[in-house]
C-alpha cells in the first residue's frame, strides 16, 4: 500500500508541471512604439509568467504602446487599441448635458484610442478640457 501510494505520488508529481504549463505569447522581431501587432510578429513558446498574453489573438490588431524586443514575451500592459486620435490633431469636442449639445473644435494634447481620457484644448477660448474619446476621434467632455 505504501509503494502504491509513494508511485502515484511520483506519476503525479512528473505530471504537474506538464499540467501547470501554458503557453506565451513573444514577439518575433522587435515591435517598435505605436506600431499595429500583426500576426508575423509573434509566435507562441512555452512559459509561465503572468500577465503575459497566451494567444495570438489577444495581441493581433493592437498597438504597442512601448518597445517590445524580439523573443520577449507581450504583456497584457504593454499593449491596447490602436489610437485614433494624434498628437496637435484637431477633433471635434462635444459637451452634451439635458438634451443641450455644444460643439466646438479642439487641438489634441496626446496620441489617444477610443474609450481613453484625452486633454483638448478648446480652438476658440483656448481653455483645456478633458474628454473620452469615441470611435470615431470625437471627444465627449462632461462636467
Amino acid at each position: 500500500m505504501i509503494k502504491l501510494g509513494i508511485i502515484a505520488l511520483s506519476v503525479i508529481a512528473c505530471l504537474v508541471p506538464e499540467l501547470l504549463r501554458a503557453d506565451m505569447v513573444i514577439a518575433t522581431r522587435t515591435i517598435r512604439a505605436q506600431s499595429v501587432i500583426i500576426p508575423d510578429d509573434v509566435s507562441i513558446t512555452d512559459g509561465d509568467m503572468t500577465g503575459i498574453a497566451d494567444d495570438p489573438a489577444q495581441v493581433v490588431g493592437l498597438e504597442a504602446r512601448r518597445a517590445i524586443y524580439a523573443g520577449r514575451p507581450i504583456r497584457l500592459t504593454d499593449i491596447g487599441p490602436p489610437a485614433v486620435i494624434e498628437r496637435n490633431q484637431i477633433v471635434p469636442i462635444i459637451f452634451q448635458k439635458n438634451g443641450l449639445q455644444i460643439t466646438a473644435e479642439g487641438r489634441s494634447l496626446s496620441r489617444a484610442a477610443p474609450g481613453e481620457r484625452v486633454r483638448v484644448m478648446n480652438m476658440s477660448s483656448r481653455n483645456t478640457v478633458n474628454g473620452w474619446v469615441g470611435p470615431n476621434g470625437t471627444v465627449f467632455v462632461a462636467k
